[in-house]
């Protein structure tokens, strides 16, 4: 057991700045006396004491200082400081008064912590040299307040950076807050590799005895290196392209910054042309717009590097792949006349295979390949036909060539106004159509106001002309002619009043007449039949026979015929007649 007054407290005590401190104070008084008093103070800077409370049987009394509003003395005499401040970091001190068992005394260091913010890392702007001489600076990375100050690392990649004390440069300051402001700026040579390479800041600080971290977000830096290769391409591919489509000769490097491009053509063996003005400013790119066949040929690329002053060259072959030449021969090559055959055949040039396609004038495909055979020509054959040239392997590149194949031909009449019913003295409008090559002529063997109309091969002719009897009697002839032949026709003229219809008309009134007869038979037939009407000729009328008797017809046959044959009689009434009644 002790045997004197002994006073017990944590040796150190933390506190976020913010938050509330409490501050712990044991004692043992021998023999189980009680307490006198116990004061808290803090010291100050001038290491001297400054008592904040006395707790006398259970009354505490604040002393007149900063702490008076934030102090409080829980029910086992701990000291509870509240909202603490960076300024709140210094030691207290418990004293307690026991009567005979003296005073016995202890203290405890009070620590305050803030943790920082999340560092702000900043990569150098400006980009960096691979070639520089000096060390150059990579990033900043920065945290702010926090307490007490932190440390800072680097890393690349993801793996800590081992520096050399003249690859960081290391500041810290004290804030009017309390608080500290760390900032850390690294040094580091890079390379072409490490345009990709990501750099980040870590900040370590200590909390209640642990070790925790914070890092910045990831950068990438500017890498100025110069180029080492250089690629010239076509765009499209220099297969694909054809007369008429717009180039692009895209020239790339791998330096950064990109170096300056030139673009030059080659015109004799050592002779280059340079082709500035179709270039894209501060670009790798050369415009060529609509080519044609003379656009190809050996176009260079050729990059400066104004850091170093380094060229590097490339060179490529455009092809402008094209169709020309395109001509259609005709076999017989003479005029051409109804019934004859002819052969048609399409040639091209182009440095890649072509197909042939015939079309007719209306784009319907006729045949394929680079001949078209017609046969059994006649003036309906279509005569404008089109020769199709396709190059399979470029999309789009393609050529057409008409050609016209003409058959001539005696006229040939296809169309007249006959038979013509007519009225004599009446106008009336004679109409000759005909085909025929070379264009024909046409005429008429009576007079009147002709009037042509051509269309195409077709010629046709309309003859106003009063209807006389000469007219009327002999018709009227179309005669067309041309230099390979003549044909002609004749238009017979039928007068109205004669005319079939009238005719017709009079059948119909016979046809309607025998009609009316036959019914009028059967009437009469039928009244006799019911013996309203008496018998003529043979048959009389017996008026002396019984009454039962009277409805009866007697007829009276005088014939030649056999009695078999008589036997066939009738009476009215349909029954067979006995022999002594016929």
């Amino acid at each position: 057991a002790a045997t004197k007054l002994e006073v017990s407290m944590p040796a150190v005590v933390e506190a976020e700045v913010g938050g509330t401190a409490r501050i712990e104070c044991n004692f043992h008084i021998p023999e189980n006396d009680s307490y006198t008093y116990i004061d808290w103070f803090y010291v100050d800077r001038t290491n001297s004491r400054v008592r904040l409370c006395r707790i006398t049987d259970g009354n505490v009394l604040r002393e007149d200082t900063d702490y008076k509003e934030r102090l409080a003395v829980g029910e086992d005499k701990a000291l509870s400081i509240s909202k603490v401040t960076m300024q709140d970091a210094r030691t207290f001190v418990c004293q307690v008064g026991a009567g005979s068992s003296g005073v016995g005394e202890n203290r405890t260091e009070l620590r305050i912590y803030k943790a920082p913010e999340t560092p702000k890392i900043e990569p150098n702007s400006a980009g960096i040299s691979v070639q520089s001489s000096d060390i150059p600076q990579i990033a900043t990375c920065v945290s702010k307040n926090s307490f007490p100050p932190p440390n800072i690392t680097w890393h690349k990649n993801g793996e800590q950076l081992q520096l050399q004390e003249n690859q960081v440069k290391y500041t810290r300051t004290r804030e009017s807050s309390g608080l500290y402001t760390v900032t850390s700026i690294m040094f580091a040579p890079v390379t072409r590799e490490d345009r990709d390479s990501h750099y980040h800041c870590t900040v370590h600080f200590w909390l209640r005895g642990q070790r925790h971290t914070l890092e910045s977000q990831k950068v990438k830096i500017k890498v100025f290196y110069p180029a080492e290769h250089l690629k010239l391409q076509v765009v499209p591919s220099s297969s694909l392209v054809k007369e008429g489509d717009n180039v692009k000769l895209v020239c790339e490097a791998d330096g950064n910054p990109p170096p300056v491009f030139s673009f030059y053509k080659r015109e004799l063996e050592e002779d280059w042309q340079e082709l500035s003005s179709l270039t894209e400013s501060n670009s790798g790119v050369l415009n060529l717009h609509g080519v044609n066949k003379s656009s190809s040929g050996l176009y260079k690329c050729q990059s400066l590097d104004l850091d170093d002053m380094t060229q590097l060259e490339k060179d490529v072959e455009l092809v402008v792949n094209y169709i020309e030449g395109v001509r259609v021969n005709m076999e017989p090559s003479s005029p051409l006349r109804e019934g004859d055959s002819v052969t048609l055949s399409c040639n091209a040039h182009s440095p890649v295979a072509l197909d042939y396609q015939w079309r007719d004038e209306k784009g319907k495909k006729v045949a394929e390949g680079n001949q078209l055979f017609l046969s059994n020509l006649t003036f309906e054959t279509p005569n404008n036909f089109s020769c199709k040239v396709v190059a399979p392997s470029v999309p789009g590149l393609e050529q057409s060539k008409q050609v016209s194949v003409a058959v001539q031909g005696k006229p040939r009449i296809v169309a007249i106004s006959s038979p013509l019913y007519v009225r004599q003295d009446e106008v009336v409008n004679l109409t000759c159509k005909a085909i025929a090559v070379p264009r024909p002529s046409v005429h008429w063997n009576v007079n009147g106001t002709a009037h042509e109309y051509v269309d195409n091969q077709h010629i046709a002719s309309n003859l106003t002309v009063r209807v006389s009897h000469d007219l009327l009697r002999a018709g009227a002839m179309c005669r067309v002619s041309n230099e390979l032949g003549v044909s002609e026709k004749h238009i017979q003229l039928l007068d109205q009043r004669t005319t079939p219809e009238s005719q017709g008309v009079i059948i119909v009134a016979i046809i309607v007449a025998i009609l009316v007869v036959a019914v009028l038979g059967a009437v009469i037939y039928f009244l006799h039949k019911k013996g309203k009407i008496p018998c003529g000729r043979a048959g009389k009328q017996d008026i002396t026979r019984p009454e039962a008797r009277k409805d009866k017809i007697v007829v009276e046959v005088k014939s030649d015929k056999l009695p078999e044959e008589a036997g066939l009689l009738q009476g009215a009434n349909g029954e067979k007649r006995p022999a002594a009644d016929q």
